[in-house]
């Protein structure tokens, strides 16, 4: 092993300790499911208000708890929400801001600006929401898509690669996790590193639910931290045939791919066996279930109307995410807040973090920072005390369509700052969800004051921002 990880894992197990000593294990600690779907559009849901596409178990769960309608991932990119949904730190702060390893593959050859070099591997060292919990005496356990570890290099190992998966990070098992941002394919064999073949043609989010199904068996009796992560809906588009057939000649508004829509239903499916689960363990009435999305809908695979854009782009395609959050004995009956309520307050991913910890009774070492904000005064009909949330992809997507740059939300109002030439763009939300008009002109007190806010927070959170590109020979 190479000196320099053995290091690492000594101060992640140091890590873990401050962990121990920072939370204290009760009975009735609740146990969490977190479940974030890959790529899953604010749309892509039936009770979000498309009629064409099936997603009875979380139609359901949204009645059993609450739907936030304002709902943000912390980036438009996947790797970057995965770090800071993990950890309750912003992308900017922890440097993670890519979907992976930046390069000249995702840059446009008439770029006006070199972006940052990004991190793309979570430190050993970093206290993530399973090392906190498993040293309050939570089981940890961890089922697909990781995306945090980077691959093996044999010229640099710490690079990233098996080194850097979920089991050390703080998670008991880890199915799935590993350095892939998508599987080479849905039906089993998979080839992909951290899952070992078991039935062939077997689809994935079917074998990922029935490990959690496993796990939540084997650890019910002490309080559990389970992620379940999908790789759905994310390309390859692979579904069952049966549930393609179902969608194949229905295209049109709200239903762009037959494909993508049955890899919608195949994973509400999958869902569903986990929640039948915990009923059937009798845990429901102590059972935390958080739904969301890693970030929004590729508008190239599904229909983000009416918000604007998608993946990769900072409008309300790309960010806003569907959220949904049960929590019985907070969301319930002679609450303030009943079951199938909605929220418009915007929120974000780390938020989803700080929440957790707080229903774990876990509290912060001294040196740490969290990002988010707990979603428990929400859940109990009272305010945040926090009204603006920001962000920064100072990259080019991987479909080079983007334009890097940051923004923030406050109240109604929404500025996007680009940072080629510094523009801006500020939308009213609350009127313009589709931001079709930009106000900065018509308001430009507005536009400065946020202007203003997002760069005190850049200078914050020490951002990695880009510079100019050298001009290329020709």
């Amino acid at each position: 092993m190479n000196p320099r990880i053995g290091i690492a894992r000594m101060l992640a197990a140091l890590a873990t300790v401050v962990a121990l000593s920072a939370g204290l294990t009760r009975a009735d600690s609740p146990h969490v499911v977190l479940i974030m779907v890959d790529d899953l559009g604010w749309m892509d849901l039936r009770c979000q208000g498309n009629e064409r596409l099936n997603t009875p178990r979380l139609d359901a769960l949204a009645k059993q708890g609450v739907r936030f309608t304002n709902a943000y991932a912390a980036s438009p990119v996947c790797s970057p929400t995965r770090g800071a949904l993990i950890t309750g730190v912003s992308p900017a702060r922890l440097h993670i801001t890519q979907h992976g390893k930046d390069g000249p593959a995702f840059w446009p050859k008439d770029r006006k600006l070199q972006p940052p070099a990004a991190e793309h591997v979570l430190p050993l060292k970093t206290v993530t929401l399973a090392k906190h919990l498993k040293g309050a005496g939570y089981a940890t356990g961890f089922f697909g898509k990781w995306h945090l570890s980077g691959e093996l290099d044999p010229k640099d190992p710490n690079a990233g690669g098996p080194d850097f998966w979920p089991e050390h990070q703080g998670f008991d098992v880890n199915v799935g996790g590993c350095g892939l941002g998508g599987p080479p394919s849905y039906f089993d064999p998979y080839r992909i590193p951290a899952i070992k073949p078991r039935k062939k043609g077997e689809y994935l989010e079917d074998r990922l639910a029935d490990e959690t199904v496993s796990f939540m068996r084997g650890n019910h009796k002490k309080p559990m931290f389970v992620c379940l992560w999908p790789y759905n809906v994310h390309y390859p588009f692979e579904a069952p045939e049966d549930l393609i057939a179902k969608y194949k000649g229905k295209e049109g508004p709200g239903l762009k791919n037959a494909v993508y829509a049955a890899q919608v239903e195949a994973t509400d499916r999958a869902i569903g066996k986990v929640l039948d689960e915990i009923d059937k363990l009798g845990i429901a009435d102590n059972t935390i279930v958080i739904f969301t999305s890693d970030n929004g809908g590729w508008d190239g695979a599904t229909d983000n109307r009416p918000l604007r854009s998608g993946k990769g782009d900072l409008y309300e395609g790309g960010l806003r995410v569907p959220l949904i959050v049960r929590w019985p004995g907070v969301v319930a009956a002679g609450k303030p807040v009943t079951p199938n309520s909605t929220d418009d307050t915007p929120v974000v991913s780390m938020d989803l973090s700080a929440t957790i910890l707080d229903a774990a009774d876990v509290k912060l070492g001294r040196n740490e920072t969290l990002d988010g904000v707990s979603l428990r005064p929400l859940l109990e009909g009272k305010k945040l005390d926090r009204d603006t949330l920001y962000f920064h992809y100072p990259h080019y997507a991987w479909h080079k369509a983007n334009r890097p740059g940051g923004a923030v939300r406050s109240g109604q109002y929404k500025l996007i700052r680009r940072y080629d030439d510094n523009s801006l763009e500020l939308f009213d939300l609350a009127n313009d969800a589709g931001e079709k008009q930009n106000l900065a002109a018509q308001k430009p007190k507005v536009a400065a004051n946020l202007d203003e806010q997002l760069g005190r927070w850049l200078k914050d959170t020490a951002a990695q921002m880009p510079t100019a590109a050298l001009k290329q020979k020709k």
